[in-house]
């Protein structure tokens, strides 16, 4: 019997939908599915749902629910990770505070000077985790959907045996709409990514084994519905040749060329994706609004009684646990170690790259270097954050500050002077949740 540990459980529609898809697998029928989280309300709802889940598909699984994680790590096989380290009253001053300078933030979830700070709140109750998974369940798995994923899951990486992987949906998500544009069925594409966390590249990406770029810049070019779907990613693809992961809400703030003038903004962040990248502090807005309406929208979920339909999605961590368990192999793109995977990134930094699963573990296909231009800027992210992790785990603000300072939309903005402001001021604002720190100024 498997036992699949949820910590921050009470995030409703990805433990829902995760469950779902785990059971889905004859090997997990029968899997103990523990669930904890910090937020009693939250849990119970999230207990609800995968109980219903069960009993709908007659399943012969069990739920557990508890706010001790302990209780929920003792014995796991695999553990997953979705939490939020403070809530928006603390992060929302990661995009706020950059504001005040000039650094115009759609999401500021996963690197700059927002993504760092909440890398650094995030990362002392996911060490914590890691060390109870050492005590509790030294033989488990950790697959963590926690952002900012690259550099949590470099920093684990570092610190500890557990074996960590990190799990986006950018790769098969950006996938799917690229063959959607050129008319092609998802099993029908091929391709090879790389890079680093909502900066890796499709190398190469194939429909039927032919090279499907032409068809693809084809549609960008020609279809101005396409064009205006992802205007960033499209300019990046257009002038580099290789397509980028992740939405152009993220990736406008992970260079020099989208965010750094208003007229940019209004040029190039046109409304259209998910994210809306042309709105500032997207994702405050965002969540103040899911905030005044999940708990409607759950309990009228698990009030309804229309059949809940069982058919597995698409997400990674279910046939990554089967196979761990001696399912079938499956191939991802994973956030790892760079240990020679990808030659032209920092060797030790934490890449996203094709990772292949079974019942002995992770195998990373080396990927080699990555084409140079798109390698100097995934290059720079990585050793800035790189050198946020060693801050981090050094406590040593200064270290921060130079990291912040080498951040390209961050740099295209702001003098080295005004950086240094912003960051004592954003440490100020931080302080009680930087347990590794003695000093808060540069």
């Amino acid at each position: 019997m498997t036992k699949i540990a949820f910590i921050g459980a009470g995030s409703f529609g990805f433990t829902r939908g995760l469950v779902r898809d785990v059971l889905s697998f004859p090997l997990l029928t029968d899997a103990t599915i523990a669930l904890m989280d910090i937020d009693a309300e939250r849990l119970e709802f999230s207990k609800q749902a995968c109980e219903k889940i069960v009993q709908m598909g007659k399943y012969p699984a069990k739920v557990e629910a508890t706010l001790d994680r302990a209780e929920a790590l003792k014995g796991a096989d695999v553990v997953l990770t979705t939490i939020l380290a403070g809530g928006l009253d603390v992060w929302r001053h990661d995009i706020e505070i950059p504001k005040k300078y000039g650094i115009d933030t759609n999401i500021g979830d996963t690197r700059g000077p927002s993504g760092i700070f909440r890398f650094m709140r995030t990362l002392p109750p996911m060490t914590d985790i890691v060390k109870d998974m050492e005590k509790y369940c030294p033989n488990a798995v950790l697959l963590n959907y926690t952002n900012p994923m690259a550099m949590l899951c470099g920093a684990l990486q570092r610190t500890t045996y557990i074996p960590v992987t990190g799990l986006c949906h950018s790769v098969q998500g950006t996938a799917h709409m690229l063959a959607s544009w050129i008319g092609a069925p998802d099993d029908e594409i091929t391709y090879t990514c790389a890079g680093i966390n909502h900066q890796a590249w499709y190398l190469d990406f194939k429909w039927k084994g032919e090279d499907a770029y032409p068809l693809i810049r084809k549609a960008i070019t020609e279809r101005p519905e396409v064009y205006n779907e992802e205007i960033v990613r499209n300019e990046m693809f257009l002038h580099l040749g290789y397509y980028v992961t992740e939405s152009s809400g993220h990736n406008s703030e992970y260079n020099w060329w989208f965010r750094k003038r208003q007229d940019l903004i209004e040029k190039y962040c046109h409304p259209g994706t998910g994210w809306n990248p042309g709105v500032y502090a997207y994702i405050v807005s965002e969540y103040e609004k899911r905030s005044h309406t999940w708990k409607e929208q759950t309990q009228e979920w698990l009030n309804s009684d229309a059949p809940i339909d069982l058919k597995r999605g698409g997400e990674y961590a279910a046939y990554i646990i089967n196979a761990l368990m001696g399912g079938e192999i499956f191939r991802f793109n994973g956030n790892v170690r760079n240990d020679s995977i990808i030659s032209n990134l920092p060797q030790g930094a934490c890449v996203e790259a094709p990772v292949f699963v079974d019942k002995g573990g992770f195998h990373t296909a080396r990927v080699g270097a990555l084409p140079p231009e798109v390698a100097m800027l995934t290059g720079l992210n990585s050793q800035i954050e790189e050198l946020a992790i060693t801050g981090t785990l050094t406590g040593d603000p200064t270290m921060i500050y130079h990291a912040i300072a080498h951040d390209p939309l961050t740099a295209a903005v702001l003098s080295l002077a005004e950086i240094k402001t912003m960051v004592n001021e954003m440490f100020q604002k931080n302080k009680d949740y930087l347990p590794t720190f003695k000093h808060f100024s540069v």
